[in-house]
């Protein structure tokens, strides 16, 4: 298989809760810089993309705002003189604007042919929580060069997140919270992920309470809205990865006759309920397991081989670890089960780290937990001073926000038998969290995606995508009016720069609004 983008790994917090104060989930998005240059070819079956349009909800024009724009300054930019930072005011509450206003940050990469530059392209990495400024700063590790030279490509940091002011803080250090033993023993466990879940709600309140109920996905979709007319396009191109393919796809269905185009990677199904979400990502992540202890099994320079039997040697290990937990260090979190699987779910991302953890867990079964902390810590992107960035405590906050699921810890509670019957390993930990459940703010309103008026829209899901498997992107596809549906085989999150035909395939779409044919499937 030839990869068109090379390999740059970026987390994505997902719209699941689950264990996310326990064993934690998320999303993590694969793609890459252009050292192959694709030569694009319209192909000759294919549709060209509609123009109608409906009526759209839209800010009053009172909101619309100006970004202002100037040089980026700072060591994060390299001295680069292409790229322009900025900032838009929008309110908190576009119903109430006199409440309090969110400074959003965005980056804009110019296009680099400016007498073909067709307008702007909007991105979003996903998350939610994740700011989006990075990818329009790195934009040559997320985008073909055909796309750089036609879009001036648009990252901003949504409400809540980012450079974006306020932004949600709710802790400093992780261990506390994320490095409990998961799935509890004992009612004694399960109470410490119980009162962990309720510490880190009561600090979030303490010290973001302000900002936390105007942070929904819904309020952020109406700032694409404000940012599209600050930039004074009538029609705009999106791009959306994992989590922001729900943000797009909320767009496209409350805007509608603003969308020139949209694509939708690793999407999950919008209109689905957490539960449904949540059991969805607890198998796809037992799938990808399943997948890479078969591998392993059957290949005898896998360092965790044991005699073709990965499968069994793990489950031991992990019986191991909840009775001895492994201590790395005496300042960090021991590798307890919990610690164990976040270590296995950041190596189902890709299966480019599956060597990784290999090799951490034949360590570990010799008594060494080295190898499963550093996962652990790439998942939570634990910074070499100790540091983490903000990105969870934005995800939990947007994703109670947005459909908090079940409320209360025994409505919790009745739903681990369905965990643990959907996924044998991962189910048990999804099924433990509680932050939701207990979360202090009230349910913002949802919106029903349907896409109508807003044109083809083109989904992505690829074969083996633990964290947006590919029933649940299907699903996203036919929530929308127009949505077309690419599959792409390859085992990681998302699917763009992972062969030249979906890149091709997307970039011809988005340049010439040609539509590829619904179904296709690149290899």
């Amino acid at each position: 298989m030839k990869h068109v983008l090379n390999s740059r790994r970026k987390l994505l917090i997902t719209i699941l809760i689950g264990a996310c104060l326990a064993s934690a989930c998320s999303e993590r998005i694969i793609v890459g810089s252009s050292k192959d240059r694709v030569t694009i070819k319209p192909t000759a079956t294919s549709v060209t993309a509609s123009t109608s349009s409906t009526s759209s909800i839209a800010p009053s024009p009172e909101f619309t705002g100006k970004i202002k724009w100037g040089t980026c300054t700072g060591d994060d930019y390299g001295g680069s003189q292409e790229l322009q930072c900025g900032t838009l005011e929008v309110p908190y509450d576009y119903a109430n604007p006199t409440i309090g206003s969110f400074k959003l940050y965005l980056i804009k990469n110019p296009a680099s042919d400016t007498t073909n530059r067709i307008g702007s392209m909007l991105v979003n990495p996903g998350g939610p929580g994740f700011g989006g400024s990075s990818v329009a700063k790195d934009a040559l590790f997320y985008f073909s060069a055909e796309l750089l030279a036609r879009f001036d490509i648009i990252g901003w940091d949504p409400r809540g997140t980012g450079k974006s002011s306020p932004s949600v803080n709710c802790i400093d250090q992780y261990d506390e919270y994320f490095g409990m033993d998961s799935p509890p023993d004992t009612p004694q466990e399960k109470q410490a992920i119980v009162d962990a879940s309720q510490k880190f709600n009561d600090q979030c309140e303490k010290n973001s309470g302000q900002i936390l109920p105007y942070i929904s996905t819904r309020a952020s979709a109406q700032d694409i809205d404000s940012i599209r007319s600050a930039l004074g396009e009538k029609k705009i191109t999106y791009f959306g990865f994992s989590y922001g393919s729900e943000l797009g796809a909320t767009w496209v269905t409350m805007f509608p006759n603003t969308v020139r185009a949209a694509v939708l990677d690793g999407a999950s199904d919008p209109n689905a309920t957490s539960l449904d979400q949540s059991l969805a990502q607890a198998k796809g992540f037992e799938m990808q397991l399943d997948a890479f202890l078969a591998n392993c099994s059957a290949d005898k320079t896998c360092a965790f081989h044991n005699d073709g039997k990965s499968a069994e040697a793990l489950d031991k290990l992990l019986i191991d670890i909840d009775a001895s937990p492994l201590v790395v260090s005496s300042d960090r979190t021991p590798i307890t089960q919990g610690v164990m699987f976040t270590a296995l779910a950041q190596a189902m991302y890709s299966d480019a780290l599956w060597q990784q953890l290999e090799g951490a867990l034949a360590d570990a079964a010799s008594g060494d937990g080295a190898g499963l902390l550093e996962l652990y810590d790439d998942y939570y992107q634990r910074k070499p001073n100790g540091t983490y960035g903000n990105e969870l405590e934005a995800f939990i906050a947007i994703s109670c926000l947005d459909d908090p699921g079940p409320i209360g810890v025994k409505a919790v509670d009745a739903q681990i038998p369905i965990f643990t019957k959907a996924a044998k390993r991962f189910g048990p930990g999804f099924a433990y969290g509680y932050s939701c459940a207990l979360w202090p703010v009230k349910q913002a309103e949802k919106v029903i995606v349907s896409g109508k008026g807003a044109g083809p829209i083109i989904v992505i899901g690829t074969t083996g995508d633990p964290a947006t498997p590919i029933e649940s992107s299907r699903n996203a596809a036919k929530e929308l009016e127009q949505g077309i549906f690419i599959t792409v085989k390859a085992d990681q999150h998302t699917g763009y720069g992972v062969n030249t035909c979906i890149v091709e395939t997307v970039d011809t779409y988005l340049i010439d609004l040609v539509v590829p044919k619904n179904g296709k499937v690149c290899e």
